[in-house]
C-alpha cells in the first residue's frame, strides 16, 4: 500500500436507498473535480470550497452523460478520519450507479482501495493507535451491547490509556535501573529503594494479570460461549438445535448416524451470544467417515465451556450407561446440563432416579426433561444457559481484552514483569533485570502498534476489515 496513492471504495452495504463511495489522498479534491459539476450560486472547485461542508451536484462520465445526482461532504487534512484529504459521496443506492461513480474516479487516477486501507492509513498518519484501529472492525461486527460497549470503550482510547499509565511506570522503572547500569563502578550508588521497586512491579504484574484474565470473557462475548451439543444417534441433538436457532439449520431424520459432521451457529439470549455446536452421535461403528465425526465430537466437547447430553428418554438408563464414562471425564471443568430429551412420552417419570450415583456425576450438573420436537422446556434451558455463562455486567469504562494479538502478546509481558519481580527478589544483576523491562516494555508497544514497523504484519492485521473501511 502506497500512501501517496489515492484511494476510493464504496463504504455502503448493498441494498441501501443511499450509498457512499469514500475517497482519501492527496488528490482527492482534484479527482473528485473532474467528475463532479456543481449545481447551485457556486461552481467552485471543491479544493476551494470550505471544510465540513456538503456540495450539491451531478456527477458526469466522459460522454457529459448524468450518472447521478449527489451530496459531496469535504473533509480537509489533518480533521478526517484517515488524516488526509478525504471526499465522501453521497449518491443513489443502485449497484449500478455506485460501481460506475467509482470506475470513473479510477479513470481519473484513483486507486480501489484494499481491505481496511482507510483505517490503516488513519493509524499511519497518527489518528489512532494500533488497539483503536482493530476496534474499528469490532464495533462493526458487534451484536450484542455488551460486545458494543467493549468496542466503543476501545476505539475511544480506553485500552490505550490503560497500556499508556502501565509504560510510563515501566519506562519509570527502567530509567531508574538503567541509571545505576551507568554509574556500575560505584557499587555504594542506588538510585532505586529495592521495596519500592519490588511494590511497583507487584502493582504492574496485578494490571497485566487483570488485563489477561479478563480475556477468557471477552472472547467469550466476542466469539459466543460455545456450547456443545452430544448424545447418541437419534437423540434428538439435531432437532434440539433448529429449536434453539428457529430454523432448520441441521438435518433430521430417523436414520441414525444423520450428523456426520459438525454444525455450528449463534444465537443472542439476553444479550448474550451462544454458539451451538451440534456434534455427530457418539456410537460404536464401522464407518470410517462417522467415526472421524465422532472424534470431532469429543474434541468440541474439550473446547465448550458448557456441554449438553441430550438423552433419548425412551432409552435414558441405556444411553446413560453406555455414553456416562466417556462423557463424564471431560465435563470436571465445565457446565454439564442432562437433557432428557421425548419426555412428552413418558410424563411420569422421576428422572433423577435415571441418573448414575451422585459421586459419579460431575460438580456442575443439571437436569432438565424436555421435548426438542413440541418446544417444551426450552425457554427454562435458555434461562439455564444465560446462568450458566455467569458473563458479568460489562459497563462503558470496563477495559475487557477482546483481541488474540492483545492477549498473546499482554501473557509474553506478564512473563516478563514476573521475570523481573524472581530477579529483585534473588538480586539478579541490573543488567538482567534490565532486560526483561524492556521486553515487557516491547511487548505491551505491540499491542498498540509502536514496535510495529513492517507492512507485512500491518497487513495481516487490517486484512480482515471490511472494503470502503
Amino acid at each position: 500500500m502506497y500512501a501517496q496513492d489515492t484511494i476510493c471504495a464504496i463504504a455502503t452495504a448493498p441494498g441501501g436507498a443511499i450509498g457512499i463511495i469514500r475517497v482519501s489522498g492527496p488528490k482527492a479534491f482534484n479527482i473528485t473535480d473532474r467528475i463532479f459539476h456543481p449545481i447551485g450560486p457556486t461552481t467552485a472547485p471543491l479544493s476551494a470550497r470550505d471544510a465540513y461542508t456538503l456540495a450539491y451536484g451531478r456527477i458526469l462520465n466522459e460522454k457529459e452523460e448524468t450518472v447521478d445526482e449527489v451530496l459531496v461532504s469535504l473533509f480537509k487534512a489533518p480533521h478526517s478520519y484517515t488524516g488526509e484529504d478525504s471526499v465522501e459521496i453521497s449518491c443513489h443506492g443502485s449497484s449500478y450507479i455506485l460501481q460506475q461513480v467509482v470506475q470513473l474516479l479510477i479513470r481519473q487516477g484513483c486507486r480501489a482501495a484494499g481491505p481496511g486501507e482507510f483505517t490503516q492509513r488513519a493509524f499511519l498518519n497518527g489518528k489512532m493507535d494500533l488497539s483503536q484501529a482493530e476496534a474499528v472492525a469490532d464495533l462493526i461486527a458487534s451484536s450484542s451491547a455488551a460486545t458494543h460497549r467493549m468496542a466503543m470503550n476501545q476505539m475511544r482510547g480506553g485500552f490505550s490509556r490503560e497500556l499508556s499509565a502501565l509504560r510510563d511506570k515501566l519506562l519509570h522503572l527502567t530509567s531508574l535501573m538503567e541509571l545505576e547500569l551507568d554509574f556500575s563502578d560505584h557499587e555504594e550508588l542506588e538510585f532505586a529503594d529495592r521495596n519500592e521497586l519490588s511494590a511497583l512491579t507487584e502493582e504492574i504484574e496485578q494490571v497485566i494479570h487483570r488485563l489477561t484474565q479478563s480475556f477468557s470473557v471477552g472472547n467469550a462475548l466476542k466469539n459466543g460461549i460455545p456450547v456443545a451439543i452430544v448424545g447418541e444417534t437419534n437423540a434428538g441433538k439435531s432437532t434440539l438445535l433448529n429449536t434453539l436457532l428457529n430454523e432448520d439449520k441441521a438435518i433430521v431424520s430417523d436414520i441414525h448416524g444423520t450428523t456426520r459432521d459438525v454444525i455450528e451457529d449463534t444465537v443472542n439470549l439476553q444479550g448474550i451470544t451462544f454458539r451451538f455446536i451440534d456434534t455427530a452421535g457418539i456410537r460404536d461403528t464401522h464407518d470410517t467417515i462417522e467415526s472421524i465425526g465422532i472424534a470431532r465430537s469429543f474434541q468440541k466437547m474439550e473446547q465448550a465451556n458448557i456441554i449438553l447430553w441430550v438423552v433419548d428418554g425412551t432409552q435414558a438408563q441405556t444411553q446413560m450407561e453406555a455414553l456416562s464414562s466417556r462423557i463424564f471425564p471431560l465435563c470436571l471443568d465445565k457446565r454439564l446440563i442432562i437433557l432428557f430429551n421425548k419426555a412428552d412420552q413418558m410424563p411420569d417419570t422421576d428422572w433423577v432416579h435415571l441418573l448414575p450415583t451422585p459421586m459419579a456425576l460431575p460438580q456442575k450438573t443439571e437436569i432438565l426433561p424436555i421435548s426438542a420436537k413440541e418446544k417444551t422446556g426450552i425457554s427454562r434451558l435458555q434461562s439455564i444457559l444465560v446462568e450458566a455463562a455467569a458473563l458479568p455486567e460489562i459497563n462503558s469504562g470496563d477495559i475487557v481484552v477482546t483481541n488474540l494479538r492483545h492477549y498473546e502478546a499482554l501473557s509474553r509481558a506478564l512473563d516478563d514483569i514476573r521475570r523481573v519481580q524472581d530477579g529483585l527478589h534473588t538480586h539478579l544483576p541490573n543488567d538482567l533485570v534490565s532486560q526483561d523491562l524492556r521486553e515487557c516494555l516491547f511487548h505491551l508497544a505491540e499491542i498498540t502498534g509502536g514496535e510495529i514497523t513492517t507492512d507485512e504484519v500491518l497487513g495481516n492485521i487490517f486484512k480482515n476489515f471490511c472494503i470502503g473501511k
